[in-house]
């Protein structure tokens, strides 16, 4: 036997000496009388390090007993206390277990021996697993060094449990079986047994509310640098788009179970380790835990701030035991997914010519010159430029690495996490600069947390936490750059020329000029993040009580500076001098030698927060009694005239019976400055009840089909407190009558002299303002199948009543300067949010895991104040989803049957006439007369089609492994989601500007011609200049913007231990990835998940990666 496996025996012995035997010299000294075993049980805990293990349903704690101990072995006292019961007890390590004595003669009634091996997902033997009869647990027995075990059941209903720290538990029925080998599954953390809820954390088994946990490996789909751009189709109701790849603005919008409200913000709050903080900031290798709290019982404690729902974020702690390091490295090159494809100068102008050719029947370009444009005849006067390809690299560089170290002892315990990440933009930069305007993002995070036991009851936390970045990018914002490459058309310039002189057209921008020769812009930000808690547990007061205390400050700091210049420019060449062969140039702009003075932007915040909780928790024999109560409060200062301040109190009380009935009360009671006095406190409740059927009875025939069955329900109040302005601004103290300046009143005469300045009434004052209210509804069913699937299904009602907003209708006699605000507003949300999990252990060598979400919400409005002329009407928003998207209705393209006189474009009698443009002619699309008046106007636009967030997001894939390979697939997608291209854009449709702007798409062909009158077209009659009437929103733009995109896919390899011991390393693993390198779309100009009409915006990346995962 080599050394290594002698070591490992030598330990495994001592752990099965510790865990048959009572280490000398553990005494009590304690003394009752005649009083319930139930009542001894928790005396005894709260005096020693010992917990009590028992069947609650097969023993009696009600049986009085007594024990006069004074310095007495714990063997000897506990044998003393139960010498006149039917009770026999077993002790391991720290755990008492008891159990009847007609139940623990299972060693004069083993009957069936069973032997068998247990290993690792990797076929290595596990040492030291604890294997136990279930409903006996006196019969028991350990693995030996090479993972091999033997054991005496009473007969072949028994039921075999494994356990073994670091692992997730596993149970297996004998049946008939003699050999019952095992593969362990690791779970080096119990976050799989319980999960995060508000202020706290519950058994799994126990949650009622509607509560979706993930792993942060879960969420590790992609090389983002925001974790917010891997949430939707990964977790179940969350609903969430990418509108950007622009690193440092890239974040993604998401709602849980979608939006509800018509005004303000539909975000989720974000707490980390309960403090509110940002999501998109935080590195993934810092998380511990990701919750997400969907309906009421979830969120009501958090009263005011809970209406959108709440995510809650646990960063990584230290455990007790040896200090485990871990590394992380990878980097990406990266490309955009999708860019816009655009015609070349030659079939630009070839396309021109053909559209004029079918106005008038004359060409406005020669053959030869498209000619001069198609070969490259001279680049500098004709040239062609696919202005995309001129501002964006073919490829850029990420680097992402992380680093965490955690460890510790029973009295302290430790964890600290660096990561960096660096992401280089793909836009163009000119190395011949003294400056950079490319765009890059380099961020610092790091974070510490330390739990320290002062004493046995005393338990004292401390985190820091925070990050450092800064981004780089051209002075000009990245959207106008993009912005200018569509207006810029193939033939005008070229990038510059070979003397250096920079060409300009007078009607447009020169892009690569604008990104590479005005200078730069660079920001920086910080934040830290600090909290302080005390927890003390009264257990020798009230077992089960404790006391928490929590102080947080955090800090958040930005500065920016920008320089710029002026190009100097030149008006594009048209000739070249005939002696000297030079360009002929003429001045268009002298611009700048030097960059301008800098510009310094400066935001700063902080904000304290403060907790006080008591807690309660404990079990009388079949019964569990938990309990919270809890106050708050909040102070936030970003150096407005006043802080913004909350304060309130939680609460929550929860039973159980017999683990199987479960009931519960939640509130939140919150105050807020933004009301009056009378109004500024709002209560919110919330009950839930839940039902464990697979441990009832009659279950237990069908407990290897359906191993779980959880029916839960629940309903409840969240509110809001905040007003937002049609800006988006968040407006404060509604209740108070504003006061503004004016010009004042003039006297004498109209001379400035006489003019004296006053105040007037501002914004009017509504004292009786209060709380929205959201009342929420959930049902939900958990399912288990064949120990191996789980099911999570969860059905949802939300009505938000008393909506803020100002009145859009109401008599000019009422004499307000501004209309005034009011609870005007009632949106209704429903919908479902599904889960599949499949893990299956095939062998030794095989496992295979699958996974899928469906996420599903709509809304409706069914109360809001509009003007009179749409109220009731089909103009009306009211019964229509939030965002919906209103435009004309189109009947086709206009045929020539539909006109009087096809030349001068007049109509037949009967027919709408547009009044966008001065005639129509056939091939132009034709609407839909709403209100009947014989014309085609702004007032005959309708609800068309839905609302450009989309109602429906998934998301499915597959982990496979064989022995060290894996290999993994993510797809993600998202249904009912809408769009209007080209919207107000008077160069999007081909030929709108005579080719002074606007570039035209490759698929300008499918168009309606003379020669092609089809209605089945993309574009209608392509003319010579704007045409109003076809570039009006309506359905005939209106795209549906559903996709299905492969949002990760990757292959690893983990290298063999006996390969990587020598390193001292524990495990190692490399791998490759891909992240967005497929799409799938009906849309296929542009990426639809942008948020563009015309497809010209920064584009969402497609990454290729290479990595490095080890463990010390």
């Amino acid at each position: 036997m080599n050394l290594k496996k002698k070591l490992v025996l030598f330990l495994a012995i001592l752990f099965s000496l510790n865990l048959f035997a009572q280490a000398p010299g553990e005494s009590l000294t304690i003394s009752f009388q005649n009083i319930p075993l139930s009542e001894a049980i928790k005396k005894i805990e709260s005096v020693s390090k010992y917990t009590f293990f028992y069947d609650a349903l097969k023993l009696d704690v009600n049986q009085k007993v007594s024990l006069k101990a004074n310095n007495t072995p714990v063997r000897q006292a506990i044998s003393q206390m139960l010498a006149k019961s039917n009770i026999k007890f077993e002790i391991k390590q720290s755990q008492i277990i008891l159990y009847n004595k007609n139940n623990a003669s299972g060693k004069n009634q083993t009957k069936i021996a069973i032997h068998g091996n247990v290993t690792d997902v990797n076929g290595e033997p596990l040492i030291g697993v604890t294997v136990s009869v279930k409903d006996d647990p006196s019969i028991v027995t350990i693995t030996n060094v090479d993972g091999i075990y033997d054991i005496n059941v009473p007969d072949k209903s028994a039921i075999l449990q494994f356990k073994y720290i670091g692992f997730a538990s596993r149970e297996e029925a004998v049946n008939s079986r003699k050999i019952i080998n095992v593969v362990l599954q690791d779970a080096s953390t119990q976050l799989e047994d319980v999960v995060v809820v508000g202020y706290g954390v519950q058994k799994k088994a126990s949650v009622v509310a509607a509560i979706t946990s993930v792993k942060p490996q879960q969420l590790q789909v992609g090389t983002t640098r925001s974790l917010s751009n891997d949430l939707a189709g990964n977790i179940a109701g969350i609903i969430g788009v990418q509108r950007s790849g622009e690193p440092g603005y890239d974040n993604s919008e998401f709602w849980i179970r979608g939006m509800s409200s018509f005004k303000g913000s539909n975000s989720p709050l974000v707490l980390v380790d309960g403090v509110e903080r940002s999501l998109n900031n935080i590195d993934i290798s810092e998380i511990e835990s990701f919750s997400v709290l969907k309906d009421a019982s979830a969120s009501a404690v958090y009263g005011v701030r809970g209406a959108n729902g709440v995510i809650l974020i646990t960063t990584k702690r230290g455990h007790s035991g040896k200090t485990t390091i871990n590394v992380s490295v990878e980097h990406s090159i990266t490309r955009p997914a999708k860019l816009p494809s655009f015609l070349n100068a030659a079939d630009y102008l070839t396309l021109l010519n053909n559209i004029n050719i079918q106005e008038t029947g004359t060409e406005l370009y020669s053959p030869e010159l498209i000619d001069k444009y198609r070969t490259g005849y001279d680049p500098e006067l004709y040239p062609d430029i696919d202005w995309i390809d001129a501002i964006t690299k073919d490829f850029a560089n990420n680097t992402r690495a992380s680093f965490d170290l955690s460890g510790g002892n029973e009295k302290l315990r430790y964890s600290f996490v660096g990561a960096y990440y660096n992401e280089q933009g793909i836009t163009e930069t000119d190395k011949t600069q003294a400056w950079d305007s490319g765009i890059s993002v380099n961020r610092f995070n790091l974070r510490t947390n330390v739990d320290m036991n002062v004493t046995s009851t005393t338990l004292l936390t401390f985190n820091i936490g925070g990050y450092l970045q800064q981004r780089n990018a051209p002075k000009d914002g990245i959207d106008d750059i993009f912005s200018a490459a569509f207006k810029a058309t193939p033939y005008m310039v070229p990038l510059i020329y070979n003397n250096g002189c920079i060409p300009k057209p007078r009607e447009n921008e020169n892009p690569w000029a604008k990104l590479t020769q005005s200078g730069f812009k660079r920001e920086a930000e910080s934040k830290l993040e600090t909290l302080f808690a005390v927890e003390q547990d009264l257990k020798g007061i009230l077992p089960g009580l404790k006391v928490k205390g929590i102080f947080s400050y955090d800090y958040y700091s930005r500065n920016g500076v920008d320089r710029g210049k002026s190009p100097r420019y030149y008006s594009p060449a048209t000739q070249r001098d005939p002696v000297t062969g030079e360009l002929i140039l003429m001045v268009l702009n002298e611009g700048d030698e030097f960059l301008g003075y800098s510009r310094w932007e400066e935001y700063g915040n902080y904000s304290t927060y403060l907790e006080g909780n008591i807690t309660y928790d404990q079990r009388f024999g079949d019964h569990s009694v938990s309990a919270l109560l809890l106050y708050n409060q909040r102070n936030y200062d970003d150096g407005d005239q006043v802080p913004y301040r909350t304060q309130g109190f939680a609460g929550r009380a929860a039973y159980t019976y017999a683990d199987r009935y479960i009931a519960e009360f939640n509130f939140g009671y919150n105050g807020s400055e933004n009301f009056a006095k009378g109004h500024r406190f709002g209560f919110f409740p919330s009950i839930a009840a839940g039902w464990i059927v697979s441990e009832e009875e009659f279950m237990r025939p069908v407990q290897n089909y359906i191993n779980k069955l959880k029916l839960r329900a629940s309903y409840g109040l969240a509110g809001n407190d905040r007003f937002y302005n049609d800006d988006g601004s968040q407006k404060r103290f509604a209740y108070i009558t504003t006061i503004g300046s004016t010009d004042g009143y003039k006297w004498g005469n109209s001379n400035a002299f006489y003019e004296k300045g006053g105040l007037r009434e501002g914004d009017p004052g509504v004292e009786n303002l209060t709380w929205e209210t959201v009342k929420k509804a959930n049902v939900g069913i958990e399912l288990g199948l064949f120990k191996m699937a789980e099911i999570q299904l969860d059905f949802f009602h939300e009505r938000r009543e008393n909506i803020f907003m100002q009145r859009k209708n109401y008599p000019s006699s009422a004499g307000f300067p501004s209309l005034p605000w009011a609870n005007y507003g009632i949106v209704t949300n429903k919908g479902f949010d599904f889960s599949l999990d499949l893990n299956k252990q095939i062998n030794k060598d095989w496992f295979i895991s699958a996974r899928a979400s469906v996420s599903y919400a709509r809304n409706k409005i069914i109360e809001q104040d509009e003007d009179l002329g749409v109220l009731g009407t089909y103009r009306s928003s009211t019964g229509k989803p939030v965002g919906q998207i209103f435009g004309l209705v189109s009947d086709g393209l206009f045929t020539e049957e539909d006109f009087a006189d096809v030349t001068t474009g007049e109509l037949k009698p009967g027919i709408p006439v547009p009044k966008f443009s001065d005639r129509v002619y056939p091939g132009d699309i034709k609407y839909v007369d709403m209100n009947g008046d014989g014309e085609i106007t702004e007032t005959d636009k309708t609800a068309i089609g839905g609302t450009v967030n989309p109602e429906l997001v998934y998301g499915f894939g597959v982990n496979l492994s064989y022995k060290n390979v894996d290999f993994g697939a993510f797809f993600q997608g998202n249904g009912r989601t809408y769009r209007i291209i080209g919207e107000n854009q008077t160069n999007f449709l081909p030929g709108s500007t005579i080719g002074a702007e606007g570039n035209i798409f490759t698929n300008a062909s499918d168009a309606w011609t003379v020669e092609n009158p089809s209605q089945d077209v993309f574009y209608p009659r392509l003319h010579m200049g704007y045409n109003a009437n076809n570039a009006q929103s309506s359905d005939w733009w209106l795209k549906d913007m559903s996709m299905l995109r492969l949002k990760n896919i990757e292959l690893g390899y983990s290298f063999s231990k006996n390969l990587i011991k020598k390193a001292a390393m524990e495990y190692a693993r490399i791998f490759i990835r891909g992240t967005n390198l497929l799409q799938f779309s009906k849309f296929d100009l542009w990426d639809p998940e942008l948020s563009t009409s015309n497809g010209l915006k920064y584009p969402i990346m497609a990454t290729y990666s290479i990595g490095l995962q080890v463990r010390f």
